[in-house]
C-alpha cells in the first residue's frame, strides 16, 4: 500500500467513526426526549368554595366588630336619631 492509500483509509475510518458517534448521539437524544413524560398535575388541595367561605366569615366578623365599635358612639351622641 502506498502512503496515500493509508492516509485515505485513516481519513475514511475517522469519518465513519464520527458519523457513527453522531448517529448514536441523535438516537440517545431521541430516547431521552421520548422518555421524558410530564407528570399529571397534582390534585388541588382545596377548592375555591372553602376560600370563599373563609372570606365571608372574615367579613361577617369585621362587620360585627365595627357595629359594636360604632354603637356606643351612637348611644352617647346628643342628637336623637330615632
Amino acid at each position: 500500500m502506498t502512503r496515500f492509500n493509508k492516509a485515505a483509509l485513516i481519513a475514511q475510518d475517522s469519518v465513519s467513526v464520527r458519523g457513527a458517534i453522531g448517529v448514536l448521539r441523535k438516537l440517545l437524544l431521541l430516547v431521552l426526549v421520548k422518555s421524558h413524560n410530564l407528570a399529571p398535575a397534582p390534585a388541588p388541595t382545596s377548592d375555591a368554595s372553602s376560600v370563599d367561605q373563609g372570606v365571608a366569615y372574615f367579613l361577617m366578623i369585621l362587620a360585627l366588630v365595627l357595629t359594636y365599635l360604632i354603637h356606643p358612639l351612637d348611644a352617647s351622641s346628643p342628637y336623637k336619631l330615632f
